[in-house]
């Protein structure tokens, strides 16, 4: 068998279309040169990311763009390679693109809704969100779905529609600093001045709220005169927001601490109760 035989040879025929030695040496070719340039462009993208995880976010996510769109360019050039034309494989399959369409709807709004994602760049790696009331860290952004770790530790698969569609938190959008608070109600024979200054106290301890800058103090409020107690709000700033649960915590435990310490009650509910005798 000569060269030229071989490199002829057909592996595959199925009607007009023949998948011969070459043919498949030239998609082997497409799929090679195809890895070689994404592993460039990678190795190009981590060198060039910036320090600013703001920046360096939005850059990976152009890489991820740039990447569907050469493997589409790749896909096509072998479809093309094998002797099928794409515009009359188009054309042909028209009916059942169009049936496919109203079955995969959802599907096709989640992949426009990655393309909108990675094109805009609102949503970054390494960012923290609240998408439902679930805090977690983007750890990928794909074409249909993004990957995010929870405060759990556990990995949620997410339609990238939710993010679209949804009333979406990103505590990482604008890398400063948020204003959070925890709530207590008081007894109303409790001095409120004292209240006052042991909330402050409480927040003022914890290494993870900011305290030295001015606009950013901590603030202690009353918010409302309840049927049993007054209720009191501390306002305080933090940049840790992916374990602010734990902070509030912490506030927490201390706030119970110091109250036991300054003699400040916590009051139960409670309800007067008149029961009439019958005929009174």
């Amino acid at each position: 068998m000569t060269f030229s035989t071989f490199i002829e040879y057909k592996l595959i025929e199925i009607g007009n279309v023949t998948l011969t030695v070459s043919e498949l040496f030239l998609i082997l070719l497409i799929f090679f040169l195809t890895w070689i340039i994404l592993f460039l462009i990678k190795r190009v993208v981590i060198r060039s990311l910036s320090k600013d995880k703001h920046v360096a976010g939005r850059q990976y996510s152009v890489f991820l763009l740039i990447r569907y769109l050469i493997w589409i360019v790749a896909i096509v050039l072998i479809i093309e390679a094998i002797g099928v034309k794409v515009t009359f494989l188009i054309a042909s399959s028209a009916a059942l693109l169009v049936g496919l369409g109203l079955g995969l709807q959802q599907i096709f709004q989640d992949i426009v809704s990655g393309i909108f994602i990675l094109f805009e760049g609102t949503i970054k790696v390494d960012d923290i969100l609240d998408v439902g009331g679930i805090v977690g860290k983007i750890k990928e952004i794909r074409l249909r779905t993004s990957t995010l770790l929870t405060r759990d530790g556990t990995i949620m698969i997410i339609p990238n529609h939710k993010f679209i569609n949804e009333n979406v938190i990103n505590w990482s959008h604008n890398l400063k600093p948020t204003r959070f608070k925890v709530q207590v109600g008081v007894s109303y024979s409790c001095d409120e001045q004292q209240v006052r200054q042991v909330l402050y106290s409480c927040v003022a301890e914890h290494s993870e709220v900011i305290i030295n800058q001015p606009e950013m103090k901590p603030i202690v409020r009353i918010i409302d005169f309840g049927d049993s107690a007054v209720v009191f709000e501390i306002l305080f700033w933090s940049s840790n927001m992916f374990w602010i649960e734990n902070i509030k915590s912490d506030i927490r435990f201390s706030i119970r601490q110091k109250f036991r310490e300054e003699g400040i009650v916590i009051p139960f509910p409670q309800r007067d109760v008149y029961i009439k005798k019958p005929g009174t």
